[in-house]
C-alpha cells in the first residue's frame, strides 16, 4: 500500500487474523471462479537445499560493497545469505508452476499457476513445509505494455526562489538539517535504496539530472521499465535526491540511489510482501546502506488475509520479519508510519512495527501531528512512530518535472532518511541502531515520547553535535 494521502488504492474495511494452522487458507471454490485467474502460492521450505557456497567466501554470493558494509558494521555473513538451491526451484517447476519471486532469508519461493489444484502436488514435495495463497486474481503479467517512446525532457517551469533550496526549504529547515549541508555533509558516499511503486520520468527530469543513479530494478515485473508508470516513487525520491537550485534540493543530494519497484498497484495482496522482501534482499546484496520505504500493509483484497493490531509486535507480519533481518544485516531501514490515523485501523502499518528500524510519522507546518498520521503503540508496548517530520503540504517534484504539494507519511520518511545519510557520512563507524538512537535523542520529545509523535521532530544538527561530543570524549 502506497503511504500517501492521495493513495488511489482504497483499503477494505474488514480485517481478521491470518490462520496459523493452515497457511493456504482460501477455500478451493474461491480459486475456480474464472478460467483466466492466476494463483500465486508462497511455498515455505524446510531448508534451502544443497549449496556450493561457503560462509568463508562471501564474495561468491554478495557484492564487494555488501561485504565491505558488513565488515564496517561488524555484521557476520551467515547461511541466511545463501540463495535457495537451483535444484529446489527446478523441482517446484516440474509439478507445473512458474517461479515468481523468492526470499533466501525467509526460505520461501512464490510460484504461479492457472491451475489451483497444483497445491496438492506442491504439498507432496518432501522439502515443502507449507503453503500460503498470496495472489488470486487476473493473470499477473496481464498488464498494458509500458511505452517509453516519448523522449521529452521534463524541465521545471517554476519560478526560482532566491534561497538555493527553493520551495523545499521549510521541510528541511524544520529538521535543522541545512546546517549539515553547510558543514559539508550531503550524503556523499552513502548508498540509498528507494523501494516504491514506480519512478515515472525520473530518467528524463532536470531535477534528477545530477543524481548518482546506481541502477534500477523491477521486482514486480522483471525486465519492464520502472520509469514509465506511477509517480509516487518520483515524489518520494525528490525529497532526498532533487538537486535544482532555487527550485528544490533534497535532504541528501550527493548520495547514490538505487531505485526498486516492488508494488503492484492493481490490487492489495500478500504477494506484495514477497516483492518487498526480494527488493530488500537485492538491496542488501549490492551493498546498500539505507532503505527508504514509503510502503506499508495491514489488510488485503482477499478476505481471508488480514493482520490485526495484536500482530504489531515486529515478529509476526512477513514483511516485518524481513525488515528485522535487514536491520540485522547492518542497513538502516526508514519506513513511513502509515496514513491510518483517521481510519478504523488507526495504528502504524507493517513493517513500521519493527524495533530496530526508524519509523517516521507526519506533522503539519505548525509542528502538530497530521490527523492522518498513524499512531502507536505497538502490541508489545513500544513507542512508535520513532520520530516525525513535515508530511502535510510537502514540496515534491511530480512526473511532469514541476513542484507540487502533497501530503502523507510517504514524504516525511524520505526527508529523514536523507538526513540520516548525511549523519552517517559524518560518522561512518556508527551502527544502524546507534544512528537511530542518536536521532531519537536529538528529537524534541526525547524526554517524554508518546504514541502520537514518538520522540518528536529531530534536530539533525544537534544530533551531529552530540555525536561529535561523544567522539571527542572517546579519544
Amino acid at each position: 500500500m502506497i503511504l500517501a494521502v492521495i493513495n488511489r488504492k482504497t483499503c477494505r474495511s474488514v480485517y481478521r487474523r491470518i490462520g496459523a494452522a493452515l497457511l493456504c487458507i482460501l477455500p478451493m471454490a474461491a480459486f475456480i471462479s474464472s478460467a483466466d485467474n492466476s494463483y500465486c502460492f508462497r511455498v515455505y521450505l524446510k531448508d534451502k537445499g544443497e549449496t556450493p557456497f561457503r560462509i568463508s567466501s562471501p564474495e561468491a554470493f554478495l557484492s564487494p560493497e555488501s561485504v565491505e558494509r558488513r565488515m564496517l558494521r561488524e555484521v557476520f555473513v551467515d547461511d541466511t545469505d545463501f540463495p535457495v538451491s537451483r535444484g529446489y526451484i527446478d523441482e517446484l517447476v516440474a509439478v507445473g508452476v512458474s517461479p515468481v519471486v523468492q526470499s533466501k532469508w525467509m526460505k520461501t519461493v512464490v510460484v504461479e499457476s492457472r491451475d489451483s489444484t497444483v497445491v496438492e502436488r506442491l504439498k507432496a514435495i518432501p522439502f515443502v513445509d507449507s503453503l500460503k495463497c498470496v495472489w488470486n486474481g487476473a493473470g499477473r503479467q496481464d498488464v498494458l505494455p509500458c511505452s517509453e517512446n516519448d523522449t521529452a525532457v521534463f524541465t521545471s517551469m517554476d519560478e526560482p526562489l532566491e534561497n538555493p533550496y527553493g520551495y523545499a526549504e521549510n521541510q528541511l529547515e524544520m529538521l535543522n538539517g541545512l546546517r549539515l549541508h553547510t558543514a559539508g555533509y550531503r550524503g556523499k558516499g552513502l548508498r540509498i535504496a528507494v523501494i516504491d511503486a514506480g519512478f515515472m520520468h525520473v530518467d528524463r527530469m532536470d531535477a534528477f539530472s545530477s543524481m548518482n543513479l546506481l541502477g534500477a530494478h523491477n521486482v514486480t515485473f522483471p525486465g519492464r521499465s520502472i520509469f514509465c508508470e506511477d509517480d509516487h516513487g518520483t515524489k518520494v525520491l525528490s525529497c532526498m535526491a532533487a538537486n535544482l537550485p532555487g527550485i528544490m534540493i533534497g535532504s541528501a543530494p550527493d548520495a547514490a540511489f538505487l531505485l526498486i519497484k516492488s508494488e503492484d498497484t492493481r490490487g492489495e495482496y500478500p504477494l506484495e510482501e514477497d516483492f518487498w522482501a526480494a527488493a530488500v534482499e537485492y538491496a542488501d546484496s549490492v551493498g546498500i546502506d539505507i532503505i527508504s520505504s514509503s510502503l506499508g500493509y495491514f489488510r488485503f483484497d482477499s478476505l481471508a488475509d488480514y493482520y490485526t493490531r495484536m500482530d504489531l509486535n515486529g515478529q509476526t507480519a512477513f514483511i516485518s520479519r524481513v525488515a528485522d533481518l535487514a536491520a540485522k544485516k547492518g542497513m538502516l531501514v526508514v519506513s513511513s508510519a502509515g496514513n491510518e490515523g483517521n481510519s478504523e485501523w488507526e495504528k502504524i502499518t507493517f513493517p513500521a512495527d519493527v524495533p530496530d528500524i526508524l519509523t517516521v510519522g507526519s506533522v503539519t507546518s505548525d509542528k502538530e501531528k497530521s490527523s492522518f498520521s498513524s499512531v502507536g503503540m505497538t502490541a508489545d508496548y513500544r513507542i512508535k512512530p520513532d520520530v516525525v517530520a513535515l508530511g502535510t503540504h510537502v514540496c515534491v517534484t511530480g512526473s511532469a518535472g514541476q513542484v507540487q504539494y502533497t501530503s502523507g507519511t510517504s514524504f516525511s520518511a524520505p526527508t529523514v532518511a536523507g538526513f540520516a545519510a548525511c549523519l552517517w557520512q559524518a560518522f561512518p563507524l556508527l551502527k544502524n541502531t546507534g544512528l537511530i538512537e542518536l536521532i531519537k535523542e536529538s528529537s524534541g520529545q526525547h524526554r517524554q515520547p508518546d504514541a502520537q509523535m514518538g520522540y518528536g521532530i529531530p534536530d539533525m544538527f544537534d544530533a551531529y553535535n552530540k555525536a561529535n561530543s561523544d567522539a571527542l570524549r572517546n579519544l
